[in-house]
């Protein structure tokens, strides 16, 4: 295969290039949030830059973000999988570069790996999954939680604040897409669970139960909260504790897949689902193949995360 940076002429891959500033949550006028958790998730924001900006410029199949501390890995094959998502879009190659990354160099990050395509697509407006042929049915539904993310995250106040919804995602994949936007939710607050449980307090009542889960996903995966403050994030989404879990175990599931599973998330993992990553990720293992009996629709995916609740419920309750 021939590498990215050879199909790139340097004015394209420069005008394609993410400038890490303008990630900044200073910038995007994010609010404080908990100081030690911003200053966690802004190493995030920047890992997801170098991923994508590294991507524009390699081979697919060997980048290497070994120089980066594990816990940001899965961030940065999180935006390299955009960045290779919008060259296979420019380049109508078929999701060629993709494939490429998620057989290669991002094997143990997949999951991360469909949220950063739902990334590019949200930036190029084109529906999840035109013109791109990858993965697995149920994980490909992953791409709108990453659509998700990328519109609360850059256009925080129509989102959070006014709870707008693109047209694209009104329909059957609104809650997958308000999953990513609970995730985006985590980064907007800064971590903080009292600004995360105002904002969703003002959504829709229908839509809160998905802005948790995302909030979970990102609460457990980023690991930017101890223990103690965690338990207050649970005090905060009372009733919608299984929700959160769901999102949880999700974040065991993509940190148990990437042979690394950092000591601030399992801890998380922990409080947030009442159980250790690995036993957490095997619920989603064992609800998927209920899951992928339901056809290959997103109804196939809300039976996923339900099957999930219901692992958690039976594990806390006994």
């Amino acid at each position: 295969m021939a590498a990215v940076g050879n199909l790139l002429t340097p004015p394209l891959r420069g005008f394609l290039e993410i400038d890490p500033k303008t990630l900044d949550v200073d910038r995007l006028g994010f609010p404080p949030g908990d100081p030690r958790a911003r200053a966690l998730l802004a190493d995030v924001v920047q890992s997801f830059a170098t991923g994508f900006n590294t991507a524009l410029g390699a081979d697919p199949a060997s980048l290497d973000f070994g120089t980066l501390p594990h816990e940001l890995r899965g961030f940065a094959f999180e935006g390299a999988a955009m960045g290779v998502a919008l060259v296979d879009l420019a380049t109508f190659s078929g999701g060629r570069r993709v494939r490429a990354l998620a057989e290669g160099a991002g094997a143990r990050y997949v999951h991360l790996i469909h949220v950063g395509v739902g990334w590019a697509y949200a930036r190029t407006h084109v529906h999840p999954w035109t013109g791109i042929r990858f993965g697995r049915p149920l994980l490909r539904w992953l791409a709108w939680d990453g659509w998700g993310f990328h519109q609360a995250f850059f256009k925080s106040q129509r989102v959070l604040v006014r709870h707008w919804v693109e047209r694209p995602a009104r329909g059957n994949v609104r809650t997958i897409r308000d999953q990513g936007v609970g995730r985006a939710l985590w980064f907007y607050a800064g971590g903080d669970p009292a600004g995360v449980a105002e904002r969703i307090g003002a959504f829709p009542a229908a839509r809160r139960s998905d802005v948790w889960a995302g909030i979970g996903l990102a609460a457990a995966y980023t690991g930017a909260l101890p223990p103690e403050r965690l338990g207050e994030l649970l005090d905060r989404g009372a009733g919608f504790e299984e929700h959160i879990a769901q999102g949880a175990a999700f974040a065991a599931k993509a940190h148990v897949v990437s042979q690394e599973v950092p000591e601030r998330s399992a801890a998380a993992i922990e409080v947030l689902t009442g159980a250790a990553p690995a036993v957490a990720a095997a619920w989603t293992d064992e609800a998927a193949v209920t899951a992928e009996r339901c056809g290959s629709g997103p109804e196939g995916y809300e039976v996923w995360r339900a099957r999930v609740r219901q692992a958690w419920r039976k594990h806390n309750e006994g």
